[in-house]
């Protein structure tokens, strides 16, 4: 009888400068089947990337030679669709914005429970897996756009965007609830694990983005609605 072949593991690139920490986190992720690969620095991190297959990256913001603010842009570059969760000594809200602007996936404040960022890696690695559910539809039309879920592209004419995981992810619950309002505590429990503060002004921020890239069709609008959430609105 010839055996199944094993699943290849999910690999992990983890840039951490804090060497307790990071072989720490390394050891804990390696024991819950995980593959991960420490780098010290920005720079041997990039390089690592370049040279491996990944299929998510743990960033910490504060490092020597490169930041993980100027990584993550880099890595971008390369691939549009890495999944990006950062590490950060801040609490501070502009830097929080920042790691959203560039386009992460979802972040931590240090100090942290490392049990909790299991769950942060699995949610999203489950949203990123195209074979995970898309709630049993993949498309959907919003005026002159198109939104392909799967492929996380969002297609106006000739023009097409690839979105990031959470904005997919957000931009999908809208289109689910579209002209009924998506409940506010829902989506950050769904998308964002918990409803903290900061998810909170987190996910205000990918909201704004949506506005920006939905606003080139002006019969297609994103509203708040005060107390309880937003309403995508779209008459197809």
């Amino acid at each position: 009888m010839i055996p199944a072949m094993e699943k290849p593991k999910t690999r992990i690139l983890l840039a951490e400068d804090d060497e307790n920490l990071g072989l720490l986190l390394e050891e804990y992720l390696n024991a819950k089947g995980y593959e991960t690969d420490l780098f010290m620095d920005g720079e041997k991190a990039y390089k690592g990337f370049n040279t491996n297959h990944y299929d998510i990256c743990i960033l910490d913001v504060m490092m020597p030679i490169k930041d993980g603010f100027t990584l993550a842009k880099e890595i971008r570059i390369i691939n549009k669709n890495m999944p990006i969760l950062f590490l950060t000594a801040k609490s501070m809200k502009e830097d929080v914005l920042e790691g959203l602007t560039i386009g992460a996936d979802d972040y931590m404040t240090k100090p942290f429970s490392i049990e909790e960022l299991l769950l942060r890696i699995e949610a999203i690695l489950r949203r990123t897996q195209k074979e995970s559910g898309s709630d049993g539809q993949e498309t959907f039309k919003i005026g002159s756009f198109e939104f392909d879920v799967t492929k996380q592209m969002l297609t106006q004419g000739d023009n097409s965007r690839r979105l990031t995981t959470k904005e997919s992810e957000l931009l999908k619950y809208l289109c689910l609830n579209k002209n009924a309002v998506l409940d506010r505590n829902f989506a950050l429990k769904t998308i964002w694990i918990d409803d903290s503060y900061f998810n909170a002004r987190s996910m205000d921020v990918y909201i704004t983005k949506l506005r920006k890239y939905l606003s080139s069709d002006p019969e297609v609008e994103i509203i708040n609605v005060r107390g309880k959430g937003f309403k995508l609105i779209s008459n197809t």
